[in-house]
């Protein structure tokens, strides 16, 4: 008898929750998906409703959640300044609280759980790619320092569940990513200069134009959230899931200008509080543990998610 493997998805409807809910139910898992549809839209998962191995239950991971599960991924938390500033407050309790009964819930069960983490937890770096041994620069009473300080306590959580309590526990911290589902008023840089040359507006690049990203695809990620899972029981991370190759905001600007064919031009705003001037992950642990290495490039990856945006532009 074939016992499929019951999986949680916590912040399933959102983002990188969809395209892993997705990825689940193709290798024939049961994957139950909580959402309290903060950033997480029910558009992103509807194509999965009528699976018979897909359960959707709305649900706010800040209170207990008493279920039956082999496995848990914690990805529940808003992931962009404008949504995560935009109830601070309630952004440190879905990493802290969240992180508290996502670990009791997998204490309980004998669960392995994964927590996704980030590279805000490195803060406005001042190491140059980011190696998992950096502690990070992060100001805890800044405007961002909800959700890099929320997330850096999920991370202590783990680890002392893991030395306290024995728990199997897989923790990734994640560099930008983009694709189709992005939420097209999320704030962040692929998403705003995309619907920005879409309507044929001014790109805004907020500083110089200098200030570097790393730009990892969907697909790549999730890709990378699966090998962390079934890695061997010691390989607990944290461990940088991004991709390397680094771009200018200007340079972004100019790509997606062309890919879309528009007539925008490029205007400069001051940067915000708190803005990280370089972030580019070092993955020399995610080849050597998991054996991962992200595959899609660029434009590749941008002119898939141009087309998803293209529904939003009347």
């Amino acid at each position: 008898m074939n016992i499929k493997k019951k999986v949680l998805v916590t912040g399933g409807a959102g983002f990188l929750g969809s395209h892993l809910c997705d990825k689940l139910i193709q290798m024939g898992c049961e994957v139950l998906c909580v959402d309290n549809y903060f950033t997480g839209r029910r558009d992103n998962i509807s194509h999965l409703l009528d699976n018979p191995n897909f359960e959707l239950l709305r649900h706010d991971v800040t209170f207990p959640l008493y279920v039956e599960v082999d496995e848990i991924y914690n990805l529940a938390c808003p992931a962009s300044p404008v949504h995560y500033q935009f109830d601070p407050v309630q952004t440190t309790k879905v990493n802290v609280l969240g992180a508290i009964n996502m670990l009791g819930l997998a204490k309980r069960t004998k669960a392995k759980i994964f927590q996704a983490s980030t590279s805000e937890v490195y803060g406005n770096p001042s190491v140059h790619p980011q190696p998992e041994s950096y502690h990070g620069d992060v100001n805890p009473i800044g405007i961002r320092s909800c959700y890099d300080e929320g997330k850096r306590c999920a991370e202590t959580l783990f680890f002392d569940y893991y030395r306290q309590h024995k728990l199997d526990i897989k923790v990734v911290r994640i560099f930008n990513t983009y694709g189709p589902r992005m939420h097209p008023n999320d704030g962040r840089v692929v998403s705003n200069f995309i619907m920005q040359a879409l309507a044929g507006e001014d790109i805004t690049i907020y500083g110089d134009g200098s200030q570097t990203r790393s730009f990892c695809f969907v697909d790549d990620l999730i890709n990378a959230f699966i090998l962390m899972m079934d890695s061997a029981s010691d390989v607990t991370g944290p461990i940088n899931v991004g991709n390397p190759t680094e771009f200018t905001m200007k340079e972004l600007a100019e790509c997606v200008i062309r890919l879309t064919g528009s007539s925008s031009k490029i205007t400069y705003q001051p940067l915000p509080q708190d803005d990280p001037l370089q972030r580019k992950p070092d993955i020399v642990l995610a080849k050597e543990k998991l054996g991962w290495t992200p595959t899609i490039e660029l434009e590749q990856g941008l002119t898939k998610t141009i087309e998803y945006f293209k529904q939003y532009i009347r």
